[in-house]
């Protein structure tokens, strides 16, 4: 069964201290921290969860809040880039067993993650970045001017309107990070806006993000790296992820179909995102395929389950005990590595063996 998360605290070299989140077991993998951060609101938000189980079946997944964000130091010195990347070299030099270690990074992680490993070739083994970007509007060389006003114009607005979940920003901004989304993870977003951090820390990451430019840095990578970009991305378009892999020596580029910045757990970009993950990782499948985890009966009973059941009912159902159904219950969790009855039922749905069954 899947631990919960275990939270620490290491210091940066300025003094910054820095929430650090642990999952699983196995050798490292470190998420880039970006902003947006809050490690209380990843155990709540179902797709967030999905994400944190599906890497820490093979690793210890170690996550952070960057400085200002969730539940590190929210007081801090005006921010510049080489903070973020400071803030990765404390959790590497913490969590990094001694030993190079792979990074995944995300959006406004992904140009994080590059000057790190450009920096500390040694520390990092493998580079897995998604719908990330090289060089932002406000570093391009021939900036388009309708992303230029669009940019400009989401700063100004985000000054007034980051604070009040009634403003028209959130709603242009939430729309831009999720394309057509469920309405269960707007809401996800918008309480993550108000918990993550302050109007005056969200100003100063959007501007830096807007300023990333770590095209020479691509040019200096000596590990493997996987790009992965969704086609109809809203935030960072895809033709940013495209030159992003260009600039890498040997990156592979994957495109996923998607309208998303965020993937959603149930899409089929996300599943393609974690096989492409996972083999890029040298994690490699169970014999006979992860199905066989789940006998034919664990699988009816979840679906059951599913259905919103109790155990009594499904017992009556099916001619069997409750006890036997808790047991069967029980024994889905495990194999799945989930802790509650939901996130089993969110994995064996996403796998199609609710279907099946």
């Amino acid at each position: 069964m899947l631990p919960k998360q275990e939270i620490r605290f290491c210091t940066t070299a300025d003094g910054v201290q820095l929430a650090t989140a642990t999952t699983g077991s196995g050798p490292p993998l470190i998420r880039v921290g970006t902003w947006l951060s809050h490690l209380e609101c990843d155990a709540r938000e179902p797709d967030s969860w999905a994400a944190i189980e599906e890497f820490s079946r093979d690793h210890t997944y170690v996550r952070y809040d960057p400085r200002g964000c969730g539940l590190s130091d929210r007081r801090i010195p005006p921010l510049q880039f080489d903070d973020m990347v400071a803030d990765l070299a404390a959790v590497v030099d913490v969590h990094g067993q001694g030993r190079p270690v792979p990074l995944y990074g995300m959006s406004g992680g992904v140009p994080v993650a590059i000057a790190y490993a450009a920096r500390h070739p040694e520390r990092v083994s493998r580079l897995i970045l998604l719908s990330g970007y090289g060089r932002a509007y406000f570093s391009a060389k021939e900036p388009s001017a309708e992303l230029l006003e669009e940019a400009s114009l989401l700063l100004k607005s985000a000054g007034h309107g980051w604070d009040n979940d009634k403003s028209v920003f959130r709603q242009v901004f939430i729309t831009q990070m999720l394309g057509n989304s469920a309405s269960e993870m707007r809401r996800s977003i918008d309480e993550r806006m108000s918990l993550s951090m302050n109007t005056e820390v969200a100003l100063q990451y959007l501007r830096r993000n807007y300023e990333m430019d770590v095209k020479a840095d691509c040019a200096r990578l000596q590990c493997p790296a996987l790009v992965l970009h969704a086609r109809g991305d809203q935030m960072v378009v895809f033709e940013l992820g495209r030159k992003l892999a260009g600039w890498i020596p040997g990156a592979r580029f994957v495109p996923l179909d998607s309208d998303s910045h965020v993937l959603f757990s149930r899409e089929p970009a996300a599943k393609e995102f974690f096989a492409q993950a996972r083999a890029f990782l040298g994690v490699k499948k169970q014999p006979g395929g992860e199905a066989a985890s789940l006998s034919q009966r664990q699988r009816e009973i979840l679906a059951h389950v599913a259905r919103g059941q109790t155990d009594k009912q499904i017992a009556r159902e099916l001619g069997l005990s409750p006890r036997t159904v808790e047991m069967h219950v029980a024994g889905a969790l495990k194999a799945l590595n989930c802790s509650t009855r939901a996130q089993a039922v969110h994995r064996a749905t996403d796998e199609g063996w609710l279907a099946a069954a």
